[in-house]
């Protein structure tokens, strides 16, 4: 089988670092305004560091790949030609973009730059991707509505070109992610192709009457109504080998606003399981499918891959992504005197709680045997957000990227 890239969000300068330690070939990532993602926590990806966060994607030997696939009003064009030598002078590997204008401002300035066309243009067939071919672009992000069988398709007719496909994360309820429900639903104050949805699919609703305004009936019997819009998340994990047997040649993950943890362990997970498929193990990939209930899901679902989305492939009970593992903790430093590992809290740890530690070239189960408070004293519980200190009955030979989560996968996930 050929090479196939892994390609992974970077939602802030941390989480671009972890992914790329954890395995990821290649980030993409974007500033607020361009970018179909507004991010909020951790160090933010700017135009005063967009430079720094591709420079330290390459210091890494990965890739960085500029997302600026809003569609473009008359404001948006003015305002990337505004900041469009930043972008340049950032000198990202490839920007994906889905606007005719925003391709013609990029082909004019960024003549240099390979673009990448974006899943939102809604590329189902070969002729589509001969277009952008044509255009000038190195690569196209198909639709997620494709199954594999036409994947191949496109690539036998098209084999000049890269061809890149989601294969985990959530999923939008609209055709190739084109909705405007946040916008009619906010009064145009959140709008989803802006990178602000506020995600209406995602919460419950009740059915009323015209003539009956205030009497509201369930759409299906559950106390906390119907997430009648709700998609699960996609996870083809188990279908690498023909996704790359199809010709496709990026392998993207979703999710830019999720987790450090989440980030970290889908990246562990997938280079797992691309690597052995590259050396011909292809009969042991289900325990990557549940490395991957660890990490916050909807519930999964094959999507379109098979050619046969269903009723099974939306979440009707719940609308939060929920993880079958609970984020414990990420290590910070280390006191060789002492074999105490300073950490960051993220859910509360307990003296002599048994835990799970992965990190970019480990996984082992672990417990705790000694928590110590910033003063040295003895202590027996570890609270969310505190800094302190914990020794483990085993410990990672690198620490640095570490993170440690609970055992095993709670039922809630399916």
């Amino acid at each position: 089988m050929q090479k196939v890239e892994l390609l992974l969000p970077a939602g802030n300068l941390e989480k671009l670092e972890y992914a790329i330690r954890y395995g990821a070939d290649a980030v993409y990532l974007g500033v607020v305004d361009f970018s179909l993602r507004a991010m909020r926590k951790g160090e933010l990806i700017t135009l005063e560091n967009l430079k720094h966060a591709v420079e330290l994607a390459h210091s890494l030997g990965a890739k960085a790949y500029l997302t600026l696939n809003i569609f473009a009003f008359n404001n948006d064009i003015k305002l990337l030609e505004s900041c469009i030598d930043r972008f340049k002078d950032a000198a990202p590997d490839a920007v994906i973009l889905s606007d005719f204008g925003i391709f013609n401002l990029v082909r004019k300035y960024m003549p240099q730059t390979q673009v990448h066309v974006s899943t939102q243009t809604n590329t189902l067939n070969y002729e589509s991707v001969k277009f952008w071919r044509d255009l000038g672009a190195s690569r196209v992000i198909l639709a997620r509505e494709l199954p594999i069988k036409d994947i191949a398709e496109i690539r036998k007719e098209v084999p000049d070109i890269e061809l890149e496909c989601f294969v985990h994360g959530a999923q939008c309820v609209s055709f190739s992610g084109r909705c405007l429900l946040s916008d009619y639903f906010s009064k145009g104050e959140r709008k989803a192709n802006h990178g602000n949805c506020s995600q209406p699919c995602r919460w419950s609703y009740k059915l009323v009457e015209s003539t009956r305004p205030d009497e509201y009936y369930e759409i299906n019997q559950d106390e906390r109504g119907s997430h009648i819009l709700s998609p699960k998340d996609l996870c083809l994990v188990e279908y690498l080998p023909q996704l790359i047997e199809a010709g496709v040649d990026s392998l993207k993950i979703e999710g830019r606003t999720k987790s450090l943890y989440y980030v970290s362990a889908v990246a562990k997970a997938y280079r797992g399981a691309i690597d052995e498929i590259l050396a011909g193990k292809t009969d042991d990939l289900h325990k990557y499918f549940t490395e991957l209930q660890k990490v916050g899901n909807r519930g999964y679902t094959l999507g379109f891959a098979l050619g046969d989305n269903n009723g099974d492939s939306y979440s009707y009970d719940i609308s939060k992504g929920l993880a079958g593992a609970d984020f414990l903790c990420e290590f910070k430093g280390f006191k060789t005197d002492e074999d105490y590992y300073l950490v960051k809290i993220k859910n509360k740890m307990l003296l002599n709680d048994e835990i799970e530690i992965i990190t970019p070239h480990e996984q082992f189960k672990s417990k705790v045997v000694s928590i110590k408070n910033e003063l040295g004293e003895e202590v027996e519980l570890a609270n969310t957000n505190d800094d302190i200190y914990i020794k483990f009955s085993q410990s990672p030979i690198d620490y640095k990227y570490a993170i440690a989560r609970t055992i095993g996968v709670k039922q809630h996930v399916s």
